[in-house]
């Protein structure tokens, strides 16, 4: 059984999320960021932490990645060039999404007072817009980023437009909405959401 160290209110979601969809057991630890059950695992003390046989995994987007890739879903083989175009939108979720959303929040709460710009936040939304305008061009017509079936940049992107909606960044792309709305309403997800 696995084991997920971070609240529910942060990037374990995704982990969480994805260990319902994979019907796998875990038992979830609700610790925050910088906590003593955090930084034994994760010297840095970022969440979330999975433990796997005794061993530490950092990094949603490192966890979910072994997790479809142990599991066999949500993924597509490595090697492939589906998994190439699978890696390129993970890769550029992580850049131009949760960087924006995680600089805002840093800006907001995690640093020092003395630290925070709040400026740069009308320009992280207009970046966050822009990134948009530019995920539409790359997706299909799927219900999902990459077809037919959800994959680990999905698990990315419908957890950074949550997150983007509760810190106030807009939405602008309406195919956006409606696909948050659609991820929001699987089963899973809502089970994740319950912890």
């Amino acid at each position: 059984m696995y084991t997920v160290i971070g609240t529910g209110k942060s990037r374990t979601f995704r982990v969480l999320w994805l260990l319902e969809e994979l019907g796998q057991p875990y038992q979830h630890v609700p610790a925050n960021p910088r906590s003593d059950g955090v930084v034994e695992f994760n010297p840095a003390g970022k969440v979330p932490v999975l433990i796997d046989d005794g061993t530490p995994i950092t990094d949603s987007t490192a966890i979910l990645t072994y997790l479809a890739d142990r599991h066999g879903g949500f993924t597509y083989p490595a090697g492939t060039l589906d998994r190439a175009r699978q890696d390129s939108l993970t890769q550029f979720l992580l850049d131009e999404f949760d960087a924006a959303l995680w600089l805002a929040a840093r800006h907001s709460f995690v640093l020092p007072e003395e630290m925070r710009l709040s400026a740069i936040k009308n320009t992280l939304r207009w970046e966050f817009e822009h990134s948009q305008k530019t995920l539409i061009h790359r997706i299909g017509e799927g219900p999902y980023l990459m077809g037919a079936q959800p994959t680990v940049p999905d698990f990315i992107l419908a957890h950074c437009l949550s997150w983007a909606l509760a810190a106030r960044f807009p939405i602008a792309e309406q195919r956006l909405s409606d696909y948050l709305d659609r991820m929001r309403e699987r089963p899973a997800w809502q089970r994740a959401a319950e912890r």
